[in-house]
């Protein structure tokens, strides 16, 4: 296998939320690598606990962003991947709650990786059983855990209310033993 020089640390401290988006077709073939990538995501024993639905068309995004107050987000963007915890594949919630987070990750980064923006969109997990129901999905089984907005980030705004990145110190939140 052939390696290539690549700054992952760089690519990785790159990666930002983007909330602008300039209304541009993303192709199909785009959607599913970004879905490809999420699927190598792991978890625990490989049961994959994990329902995404990638959502373009225009009147189900705006069904969505009626229930959350970053709906223009969502409506900007091209695709919003909503995702969910299938119960039925869960085997200890926890657990399975930080691989959805490891899902999101990848997704994140897949985006990135394209040149695309992403913003992840939790304020509509408090509508939780409307979106269910939007989709026809069964509570019982399918726990909204977020979405993801995707989309051509628009450059002029994104520049013009960027802020400068603020992380916390490593020691701030490590220690070592």
């Amino acid at each position: 296998m052939e390696v290539h020089e690549f700054n992952f640390l760089g690519f990785l401290k790159s990666r930002s939320s983007v909330k602008n988006f300039i209304f541009q077709k993303i192709e199909n073939d785009t959607l599913k690598e970004i879905l490809e990538c999420a699927r190598w995501t792991p978890s625990q024993h490989n049961n994959q606990p994990w329902k995404v639905n990638l959502v373009v068309h225009p009147t189900l995004k705006r069904m969505l962003a009626d229930l959350t107050v970053e709906g223009g987000i969502m409506e900007n963007a091209y695709a919003n991947f909503v995702i969910f915890l299938d119960k039925e594949r869960s085997e200890n919630r926890q657990v399975d709650i930080q691989a959805i987070g490891a899902l999101i990750q990848n997704i994140l980064l897949a985006v990135h990786s394209k040149k695309l923006g992403a913003m992840i969109l939790s304020d509509i997990v408090k509508n939780k059983e409307a979106v269910n129901e939007i989709f026809k999905l069964d509570v019982k089984q399918y726990e909204l855990m977020g979405v993801i907005a995707v989309g051509v980030i628009d450059e002029k705004m994104e520049e013009k209310f960027k802020k400068p990145k603020e992380r916390r110190f490593i020691e701030e939140f490590s220690e070592i033993f």
